[in-house]
Order: structure tokens, then C-alpha cells, then sequence
């Protein structure tokens, strides 16, 4: 009998090494919140924002040798970059998660160098919120770096450097250190300047109303006078009012016209970055840099009770007003639950972006639909939830049918005399229901019941004086909106823009609107002199848009440097030969300093001049200094004094207010009195100042000689 063989016994496989992953994002919340949706085989790193820039105290461009740009490691970057570079020595491959812009690209390409990443050891990924899906479908869509968006950012980093760097520098040399100049700031400026001088000249115009109160049975309805034989017309004076009240008071009046209808009110669309920045100035009280602040929290991650951090809502930089076909879908479904089909918009409401747009972002909308603003309150700091219900409820909106209205015009006639009115009465929500935040134009009349040809009981009539108003200050909301329809700047560059001219001192904010200091309007006037394209609002309109051609790939960047440097070389050679320095020496005055007996002098604060000792540092004496307005006071007769508030706004107020007399103007008053009543005269406006009486009621204006 044959022996039976042996089995061999089997050997173990060895166990293949699993790989390994390092993905890096810009934050550690984001870095936080990525971290749940994926394995063990994954690294998260943030790079706390750019890695790389132009050095701060060199211009860093070289501009004989084409502009090229000198990048350096961010000063205490060090440490950070050398972990960076540890983990990705041990890593298989390495995810570059920065944001989906332009600079997210730029903040991608400077890791590759830092981190000296071969070709093959990295890709580029991308997500528009930060949801699982949404992050484990980016990996799927891997890529390489797109360089037309990395030169974007590159043109626009170089381009303002050159500008800001220079400006900054003349200003420095000419007026006084601290202050800068920048291509899109220098525009912001201007229109806040412009606007207060089409305020100061404005001169108000007199013109009156007139309501007609009528009555039909028991119900009451106003109604404002129209005109006369068809033809619109406003008095204005008070003797025309006058004249027509004895016509109207002998008149019949009788019901002209009924018109009777219905109106739709269409939903807003969701949020940009610009239109969300507006919306929480008007609604929430606030600035654009915090509104980003809060906005960019919400994105990256918040802690929610039990659940860890969660991204709540897309991506925030953004002037898209497009919704994905997957959030859509979402949309509809909890619009039909929660609020019935009805409030669903019959067909999906689509939204026409602003000029050149970029689709690549969707608008800013909630990560998910199902976490109403209620359900996450005890996780949301206060603004936090405030910001995130606004966001919610105009997403939502959007895509909800729109409000009806049953509306109602009337025309009232007595003789030939015509009085109008309308009202309307809502009749189904629609968005409403969830966004109401609308400004209705209609009058507030109630829809009654009335026939053409119903005579009417006239009640009374009440005639009122207005004036026209100038042009309104800016405020954060009013200017956003008009740098964006103007087209300059960019979403992210609203909010610094604002920043830096208010911490320059250029502006300040009065009960949230803007008014120019007068070191702003000195750097303005060399703005404007000196360097006409850098402010003129066309030009830097073209400039944004060439930007855009770079990132099309349409242009190469530096020939957008090229084609701009010549031209404001030269004209920053010329201011620099021909600006002659703004001296802000120490005048002495007559005032002694009541501590060393030293004749005080004038300097320049933050606030504009100030007394202060000359024997600063051993007497540090100083006080308010007030120039005197060569005018005698209108009321007490003593020297009127050139003023200022706390927040650097002049005004001309007597030298002994507010102790002993209370005359204060915001205009400069004039000796010369008023021929029609007897008040006291100001001039209004710079450039053609004329002199007007400072009762509006009176509205006197001088002729010019």
C-alpha cells in the first residue's frame, strides 16, 4: 500500500499595506467637518488659509523683467509646512480641498511648491457645500489645477500690489504715513465723496400734496389729488394750493372709474454673495465684513448638539443665482410637506445671473433643506441663527409659487378736477408664507365697494408742504449694491473694500450711513487729479472683466499687466513731481497751555486737528482746536467755529455752544441775511456754492451775480 502524501502547509499572505490619504483644506472647521464622512485612511490638514504671498514690506513684482511675481513663505508658516510635508511623504496620494474659487485655486497651486509635490502625487478636488455626498463625490471628479484660475488670481494679486503698493508709498511721501490707496477702494471712495458733494449742492425744492378724504355710505376712502382735464399736476406753491381749494371746495365729486384686477408678486432669487451681504444690512443690522464672518462659520461647520459639526449651508462666495437639480428636488418635496402643493411653483422658477456671472457655484442656499432654522437654534449663536434663517427662508422661497393680489384702482373726479387712489388685498401668499420681507408700494386703502358714477360725500381736504430730498447717503447695503451694479469689484471683495476706507479714516459711519473725513476727501481730490483711471468707475469696470477673459483662458494674465502698467506708470511720475506736499505742520497759536505756559499748537489726529503743547514728551497737554468760520454767530453774535463730531463730520457751531448758545449748522453760515424773512443764510455745495436761506420752509435762493 502506497504512503499518502502530506499536504504542504499553506504559507499566509502577507496582508496588503492599506493605503493612505492626506487631504488639505484651507480651515480647521472645515478640516473638522470632513473628518466624519471619511475613513481611517484618510488625513485631514488644514493650511490655515495661503501658505505663500508677496512680501508685505517689498513691492514684490519685479517690473523689469515682465511683471514676475516674488512669492515667499508666509512669515510663521514654517512649522505648519514642514508638517504638511511630512504627512505627504507617508501619504499614497494628496487632496487639495481649498475652496472652489479663484483663490482656493491659487491657495492649491502655492501647496504644490511648498509642499514640493511631484504631478502625480496630488489632484485637485472641489465641493460647493460640505455634506458627505457632496465630499465623497469630489474624488470621483478629481483634477488637475486649473491654471486659468490660478492666473486670474495671480493677475488680480499683481495688479492690485502694483497699485495699492505705489499709491500707498505717494501718499505716504505727500500726505502722511498710514494711509493707502488700492484700485477697487479708491472707486468706493469716490462714490461716497461724489454723493456727499451732490448732497452738499442740492438745493430743495418746494411742492405740495393734497389728500381728499370722501365718503360712500358708511366707508371712508383717501385719495391724493392727480391733476386737472387729464393732466398730471403737483403744486407748487402754497398760493396754488390755495386757488385750487376754492375750486375743489365748490365742487361735486362722483366716482370716474373702477378698475379691478388681480397682480402677481414673484419670488425673490436665492442668495449671491453681494444681494446677502445687502439683505442682512437692511434686516439684521450687519456690516458686510461680519455678515462674511458668520456666513463663512455656517459653511465651514458649526457644532450641532449630538450630532458633531455639521456644514449648513453652500458655498458662500458666489454670483450665482442658480439652484442644483438635486437641491431643487429637495426644495420641492418639503415645500409640499410642510406648507401643501399649492405653495409649490408650477413650473421650477428659474433666475438670470447679473452681467458675466460665473455658473460654476450655485447661489447660497442651505446644505439641507430638512434643518428648518427652529430645529438648530440651541446649537446657533444668535447671529448665526439669524444669518441662517435669512439664507433658509430665501432659498426656500425661491422656488414657491407667487403671492396674488386683487387690486383696485379709482379714479374720483369733480368737475375737471381728478383725485386718484388704489389698494389691494392679498389673496394667497405664496412665498410670502415663508419670506416676507417685501416693501408693498400700494396704499394702504381698504378695497371697497363703489360704482362709476357714485357720487361721494367729500369729508375734507388736506393740503401738505414737502421739499424734494436729496440723494440718500450710502449705507453698507446701498453701496454693495451699487459697486455691483457699476461692476467693480468682485462678491469677495466687497466687504475688505468697506473695511479698509473706514479704517483709514477716509469714511465714517453715522447711524449706518457713510460720510466722508477730510483726509478723505483730500486723498479723493489727489485721486481724481492725479489718477483718473485708477477712480474713474468705467476703466476699473473693464479691468474686472479682463480678469474674468483670464479665467475663461481667453487672455494670458501678465498682458493684462502689460497692457495697464505704462499709463499709470506715467501718471504716477507726474504726481510724484508735480503733488506738492500736503504740509501738516504745527501751526502756533495765541493759546497758552494751561499746564507749562507754552503757545499751544495745531496738529492732525485720527479726527482731524488738535491743540496740542510743544513740549510733548515732558507735557502732553492737548485739546480740541476749532478754526474759526469768519462769521459772526446768528444768534449771540460771537465767532461761529469749524466743528467736528466725535466721528470726524463737520459742522459750524457757536464758540460758546453748547454752554451758553445752541446754534449749530451742518452748512456754513454767511453774514449776509435773508431778504424774504429776516433768517440767517448758508452756503450750500463746493464747486458751485450757492447761497441759499437756511429755513427750508422759506426756500429763498440767491441769484448769481
Amino acid at each position: 500500500m502506497a504512503a499518502t502524501k502530506k499536504a504542504a502547509p499553506k504559507t499566509k499572505k502577507a496582508k496588503k499595506p492599506k493605503k493612505q490619504y492626506l487631504v488639505i483644506v484651507e480651515s480647521p472647521a472645515k478640516a473638522s467637518t470632513i473628518k466624519k464622512f471619511l475613513g481611517s485612511a484618510y488625513t485631514i490638514e488644514a493650511s490655515m488659509g495661503h501658505v505663500r504671498d508677496l512680501p508685505k514690506s517689498q513691492l514684490g513684482v519685479d517690473l523689469e523683467h515682465d511683471f514676475e511675481p516674488r512669492y515667499i513663505t508666509i512669515r510663521g508658516k514654517g512649522d505648519l509646512l514642514a508638517k504638511l510635508r511630512k504627512a505627504a511623504k507617508t501619504a499614497d496620494k494628496v487632496y487639495l480641498a481649498t475652496d472652489p474659487d479663484r483663490e482656493g485655486e491659487a491657495i492649491s497651486w502655492h501647496l504644490v511648491t511648498a509642499l514640493n509635490l511631484e504631478q502625480n502625487q496630488y489632484s485637485r478636488i472641489t465641493f460647493n457645500e460640505i455634506t458627505e455626498n457632496a465630499v465623497k463625490h469630489s474624488f470621483d471628479a478629481a483634477r488637475d489645477i486649473d491654471m486659468d484660475l490660478v492666473d486670474a488670481q495671480q493677475a488680480r494679486r499683481v495688479l492690485d500690489r502694483v497699485v495699492g503698493y505705489s499709491l500707498s508709498r505717494l501718499l505716504w511721501d505727500k500726505v502722511k504715513k498710514g494711509l493707502s490707496g488700492g484700485r477697487v477702494q479708491s472707486v468706493a471712495l469716490r462714490i461716497i465723496c461724489d454723493r456727499e458733494e451732490e448732497i452738499n449742492s442740492f438745493i430743495p425744492e418746494e411742492y405740495w400734496s393734497l389728500d381728499g378724504l370722501f365718503q360712500s355710505g358708511k366707508a371712508k376712502l383717501k385719495a391724493k389729488y392727480y391733476g386737472r382735464g387729464g393732466e398730471k399736476m403737483v403744486p407748487k406753491q402754497k398760493s396754488e394750493v390755495e386757488a385750487l381749494l376754492e375750486e375743489l371746495n365748490n365742487a361735486v365729486f362722483s366716482v370716474q372709474e373702477v378698475k379691478r384686477g388681480t397682480r402677481t408678486r414673484k419670488p425673490f432669487p436665492p442668495f449671491t454673495t453681494s444681494t446677502l451681504q445687502q439683505e442682512a444690512s437692511k434686516y439684521l443690522n450687519l456690516t458686510a465684513q461680519k455678515t462674511m464672518m458668520i456666513a463663512q462659520q455656517l459653511y465651514e461647520g458649526v457644532e450641532i448638539k449630538g450630532e458633531g459639526t455639521l456644514g449648513l449651508v453652500s458655498y458662500i462666495r458666489t454670483d450665482s443665482v442658480r439652484i442644483s437639480d438635486e437641491a431643487y428636488a429637495d426644495m420641492k418635496a418639503f415645500i409640499t410637506e410642510q406648507y401643501g402643493q399649492q405653495f409649490n411653483s408650477p413650473q421650477r422658477n428659474l433666475y438670470k445671473s447679473k452681467n458675466k456671472a460665473q455658473d460654476a457655484h450655485e447661489a447660497i442656499r442651505p446644505s439641507y433643506i430638512h434643518r428648518t432654522p427652529d430645529s438648530l437654534k440651541d446649537s446657533l449663536s444668535k447671529d448665526q441663527y439669524k444669518l441662517y434663517k435669512l439664507i433658509w427662508e430665501r432659498a426656500i422661497a425661491s422656488q414657491m409659487a407667487p403671492a396674488e393680489y386683487e387690486t383696485q384702482s379709482i379714479s374720483i373726479a369733480g368737475g375737471d378736477h381728478v383725485f386718484k387712489t388704489s389698494g389691494s388685498v392679498l389673496r394667497f401668499e405664496g412665498f410670502l408664507k415663508v419670506y416676507d420681507k417685501v416693501e408693498e408700494g400700494e396704499e394702504e386703502n381698504k378695497m371697497i365697494a363703489l360704482s362709476e358714477g357714485e357720487t361721494l360725500k367729500t369729508i375734507s381736504f388736506d393740503p401738505q408742504q414737502h421739499f424734494t430730498q436729496p440723494p440718500a447717503r450710502f449705507s453698507d447695503a446701498s453701496l454693495i449694491k451699487t459697486l455691483e451694479e457699476l461692476g467693480v469689484g468682485r462678491p469677495s471683495t466687497y466687504a475688505p473694500t468697506i473695511a479698509t476706507i473706514l479704517n483709514r479714516n477716509y469714511v465714517v459711519k453715522e447711524k449706518k450711513l457713510f460720510y466722508p473725513t477730510e483726509l478723505g476727501g483730500v486723498v479723493n481730490d489727489i485721486m481724481k487729479q492725479y489718477f483718473p483711471n485708477i477712480v474713474n468707475v468705467d476703466f476699473t469696470a473693464q479691468m474686472e472683466e479682463e480678469l474674468d477673459e483670464v479665467e475663461e483662458g481667453s487672455i494670458a494674465w501678465k498682458d493684462t499687466i502689460r497692457e495697464f502698467y505704462p499709463g499709470f506708470a506715467e501718471e504716477l511720475a507726474n504726481a510724484e513731481e508735480k503733488l506738492s506736499k500736503v504740509e501738516i505742520k504745527d501751526e502756533v497759536t495765541d493759546i497758552l497751555c494751561e499746564k507749562c505756559g507754552r503757545n499751544m499748537v495745531i496738529k492732525y489726529g485720527r479726527y482731524g486737528k488738535f491743540l496740542a503743547c510743544p513740549g510733548f514728551p515732558e507735557c502732553s497737554n492737548a485739546k480740541p482746536f476749532f478754526e474759526d468760520a469768519g462769521v459772526a454767530c446768528p444768534k449771540c453774535g460771537k465767532r461761529v467755529q469749524i466743528k467736528k463730531t466725535k466721528k470726524g463730520r463737520i459742522y459750524y457751531g457757536c464758540e460758546d455752544n453748547p454752554d451758553q448758545c445752541d446754534f449749530v449748522s451742518w452748512n456754513k453760515p454767511v453774514e449776509e441775511k435773508c431778504p424774504r424773512c429776516g433768517g440767517y443764510m448758508v452756503e450750500k455745495g463746493t464747486k458751485n456754492p450757492k447761497i441759499v436761506c437756511a429755513d427750508p420752509a422759506c426756500g429763498y435762493v440767491k441769484e448769481s451775480s
